[in-house]
């Protein structure tokens, strides 16, 4: 076994991978994005990033860092912290009028997905619709190539970076729908730790659990994927030992890389698929604009206890990365519920402003995800709408 100091100084250091996309680890890395666009020969890159995100310090750091090495950029910040169709359509006028040749993407998750979608319609006559999960692949012609991606996650909870699957709200429908092209691959992912350290510990723990909850569910979905189930061992074993002193010792430059890491690797595990808490927090994210993380962390416990009876093999080695001593179903839940309140998540969907009487409505939507499709345990409406109503109530 690896001498624990040795772990700390890999998290210290720069590291690159080139799984499944090329990957540029390590703190301070957001000073090479200057060289990494010469390599790639970009000449104007729009700058992308959340509603939330637009006025701090990286975003001038990383305009700045273009600017020295005379790369002309500019900046599109309008997206919602629950993505609309809207911010992607503007988004989409700002690189056509700018005459843009790629995206960064810098921020949240919402960042993330917004500078996907905007990659997804950039140069081509699809809508951002066009590309949801559920429907056939649109065909992209050889002469409209999506745009150059790059990555660079600023939280470590979302896992958005490596891949193309995006989030998007439908005011219309109040439900969020999950859009990709298996064409669109960044083309390279930036993790700096450095730049979540003045992310607040409310941010820290939600974004957090949200990558915690990323590992769990792809974990569980059925079937054999051992690159996936590899990936979520190692995010959960990460998350699960970094995100209390991420929270509580929010300087602590070695828990920052190993929840961004950690994040990463939950995030490439979900290709797998999510589950049920997924399902279920999309749909309350559409309709009461709740933070994804924060939803995800409150749900979890309610949908373990359905899920997990009969599932004694996967929590036993979901407890042993954990370093749990005792591999059972309700020493595993005590155990995430323990994280949970060390962390501050509150107990209760209510506490968040989620009514008692959307339950049946969220259960109708929730069943029609992407993510109730590969959950271990099919549940029924009425099943759903149980789940919903004790996490509005108490989770925990």
């Amino acid at each position: 076994m690896n001498n624990p100091l040795e772990q700390i100084d890999d998290l210290l250091e720069h590291q690159d991978w080139s799984f499944p996309v090329p990957i540029s680890y390590g703190p301070g890395r957001l000073s090479e994005i200057s060289s990494h666009c010469k390599t790639m020969g970009l000449q104007n890159p729009l700058i992308v990033t959340d509603k939330g995100s637009a006025h701090l310090p990286f975003i001038k750091l990383l305009q700045d860092f273009l600017s020295l090495a005379n790369i002309p950029s500019a900046l599109f910040d309008e997206v919602s912290p629950n993505p609309l169709e809207k911010d992607i359509l503007a988004g989409r006028e700002k690189f056509h009028n700018g005459k843009h040749d790629a995206v960064i993407a810098i921020g949240g998750g919402s960042a993330m997905d917004g500078g996907k979608c905007i990659c997804l319609t950039a140069n081509n006559d699809y809508s951002v619709w066009d590309f949801e999960f559920e429907l056939p692949v649109p065909m992209i012609q050889h002469d409209q190539p999506f745009p150059t991606l790059i990555t660079i996650p600023t939280t470590a909870g979302t896992g958005a970076e490596t891949e193309s699957t995006a989030m998007v709200t439908d005011v219309n429908k109040c439900m969020k729908f999950c859009v990709w092209h298996p064409d669109l691959k960044p083309s390279l992912v930036l993790l700096d730790p450095e730049l979540t350290l003045d992310l607040p510990p409310t941010l820290t723990a939600w974004t957090g659990a949200d990558a915690m909850v990323h590992a769990i569910e792809a974990f569980l979905v059925p079937g054999f994927h051992p690159l996936c189930d590899g990936a979520a061992l190692e995010g959960l074993r990460l998350v699960s030992k970094w995100l209390p002193t991420a929270v509580h010792e929010p300087s602590n430059l070695a828990a920052r890389g190993g929840m961004l890491v950690g994040s990463c690797l939950s995030g490439i595990a979900f290709l797998k698929g999510l589950g049920m808490v997924h399902a279920i927090s999309h749909m309350v994210g559409a309709e009461f604009d709740t933070q994804h993380g924060l939803t995800n962390a409150i749900i979890l416990p309610v949908v373990l206890r359905f899920n997990l009876p009969g599932l004694e093999s996967q929590v036993a080695r979901m407890a042993k990365v954990m370093n749990l001593k005792d591999g059972s179903i309700d020493s595993f839940i005590a155990e995430i519920e323990n994280m949970l309140d060390d962390i501050n998540i509150p107990k209760s969907l209510k506490e968040i402003d989620v009514p008692p009487e959307c339950a049946q409505r969220i259960a109708e939507k929730a069943i029609l995800d992407s993510a109730a499709g590969t959950n271990p345990r099919q549940a029924t409406v009425e099943e759903i709408r149980v789940l919903v109503e004790t996490a509005i109530e108490r989770s925990r």
